[in-house]
């Protein structure tokens, strides 16, 4: 269980012998080398994906994977011989600063590419093509493409499934991988499904209670987080099979191995400690800070990918 913790000392040990800060005759590179010399780590989320990263009750920002990064933060910090500070911390110029940055779907990888944030948590999918821009975390959680429906729709037949789209339309998050399935289903189907991008999930969302859509479809948890915190917007049910699968990671930049590799050693130590299956039952399991409950508990696979990276069994 100490493993993971040992190799973030490890870790630590190795830039200190070129460096954490300056006046200690250190050097850094990457991502830590800025994170250092601006003394802050920035954290980018959406504040529209329930339960891995939206907005409390007071406008704060919490989640699943926010958790997770708070964790990453703070070996980042102790990599640093820093300490982290939280974001309405008075100033300390010795610490590092947790700053969470709101950003959209389509601004996720162009604002860590550009710098503007370090780390990108929410609920973004590790593919082979964004891995050509960014750099990935291991996957933290498994979902899949899925379609929330009126019960009683206004016009028409239900719909179960996205061939009963045909000829009607489909609400979508701008900038999401769900975008680029329903538009690939879109051109193959017999009429032609129109889909329409909202300018984020809440929007299309909104389209699709207001009746100007005939689904929403986005990955079956994100949904589910909207079905249970908008009771009042009448009868819903998440319908039809499986459009394609999701992994879920956090982002950072590429070509940075040693940012890269203390990432990795904090999910390891996450794992090893119990902190991720416990972070996970918070937010899946128990009620939401809103007052909900997603009632989902961990599915053998993503409990499996968990014990690989040294969840004890």
């Amino acid at each position: 269980m100490r493993a993971a913790y040992l190799a973030l000392l490890a870790l630590a040990a190795s830039l200190a012998c070129g460096g954490a800060r300056a006046e200690e005759g250190e050097i850094l590179t990457g991502t830590l080398k800025t994170v250092s010399d601006r003394g802050s780590i920035l954290i980018g989320y959406r504040p529209d994906v329930v339960p891995f990263s939206f907005l409390n009750t007071a406008g704060q920002p919490i989640g699943f994977t926010l958790d997770i990064c708070h964790g990453i933060a703070s070996d980042v910090a102790i990599a640093l011989h820093r300490d982290l500070l939280e974001s309405d911390a008075p100033d300390w110029q010795t610490g590092i600063r947790l700053v969470y940055v709101p950003i959209k779907a389509e601004e996720r990888l162009p604002k860590i590419v550009s710098g503007e944030i370090d780390l990108e948590c929410g609920s973004t999918t590790a593919n082979e093509e964004r891995g050509r821009t960014v750099a990935f975390s291991p996957v933290f959680f498994l979902a899949g493409t899925k379609l929330l429906v009126r019960l009683a729709p206004q016009a028409g037949t239900p719909v179960t499934s996205y061939r009963d789209l045909a000829g009607r339309t489909v609400a979508v998050g701008a900038g999401t991988t769900t975008a680029q399935v329903m538009r690939g289903l879109a051109a193959s189907t017999t009429p032609p499904i129109t889909v329409a991008e909202a300018p984020n999930l809440e929007a299309a969302f909104a389209m699709l209670t207001a009746g100007t859509a005939d689904a929403f479809a986005s990955d079956d948890i994100l949904l589910a987080g909207f079905e249970a915190t908008h009771p009042d917007a009448g009868a819903l049910a998440i319908v039809g099979d499986y459009l394609s699968f999701e992994p879920y990671a956090v982002v950072l930049r590429r070509d940075d191995p040693a940012f890269a590799g203390l990432v990795r050693a904090s999910f390891q130590r996450m794992a090893g400690e119990g902190t991720l299956k416990r972070l996970y039952a918070r937010w899946f399991t128990a009620r939401l800070p809103t007052g909900q409950t997603l009632n989902l508990p961990m599915g053998a696979r993503l409990e499996q990918m968990y014990e690989a990276l040294g969840q004890p069994d």
